[in-house]
């Protein structure tokens, strides 16, 4: 069986959108500002993008609350076709905890991921369908390190359910992610070194020790 691929899927999609009619509306869930930069100054030249700021899986509170000021920062400052406008999510640490709990010793990139890839997608369905937007996607398969093919299969599956458009995407291909390098050292953001969560974190730095957090995940390791 030949591997979808996403992006070219996307790109044919793009070629067969009506030329004079006014653009689609999409809602991009974004993970933090560096990833989303690439995605916005590409897709904001065919849609009316309305940027969706939910992760309650950053760890800590602070570490979220910059990464929100960034994104809000990027942007005021990119330019774009068609406006960009900026929701946020609500920050409820519990949410992420209480989704993978029991895969807290999982390695990065496995299971423990993918209920997070769908507890954000899902929210942003949510959000879609609430705002009539027409499509929605994710900047999270910009990263080397996210599934794409599990992206977009969750994805799809959440379309269904709300009956919206998903756009298919892997957003680092053709040079999306170097392009998101550039664009990251461009603007002077902030690019922080974990993905977000605080396995992530003592992943990447073992000799973090931090606070426990919820009763029965962080504080049970």
């Amino acid at each position: 069986m030949n591997k979808r691929n996403y992006q070219r899927e996307l790109e044919m999609l793009i070629e067969g959108l009506p030329k004079e009619s006014e653009a689609p509306t999409l809602l991009l869930h974004s993970c933090c500002a560096p990833c989303s930069s690439y995605v916005l100054e590409y897709l904001s030249e065919y849609f009316r993008i309305t940027v969706f700021y939910y992760n309650p899986n950053i760890y800590p509170e602070a570490e979220y609350r910059m990464r929100v000021q960034e994104q809000k920062r990027l942007i005021e400052a990119l330019p774009a076709r068609f406006p960009v406008d900026f929701i946020e999510g609500d920050y409820i640490s519990e949410d992420f905890y209480r989704c993978v709990r029991g895969m807290e010793r999982l390695p990065e990139g496995g299971e423990r991921c993918f209920a997070c890839y769908r507890l954000r997608l899902s929210e942003a369905a949510r959000k879609a369908k609430e705002k009539g937007m027409t499509y929605f996607a994710s900047t999270l398969s910009i990263s080397p390190l996210k599934n794409a093919e599990k992206l977009n299969e969750i994805g799809e599956q959440l379309a269904k359910e709300y009956q919206l458009l998903w756009l298919p995407n892997d957003f680092k291909k053709k040079n999306g992610y170097k392009r998101s390098t550039e664009l990251s050292r461009e603007y002077g953001m902030y690019r922080q070194d974990y993905c977000g969560c605080v396995y992530s974190l003592r992943e990447r730095h073992p000799e973090t020790k931090p606070a426990p957090y919820l009763e029965g995940t962080i504080s049970s390791q």
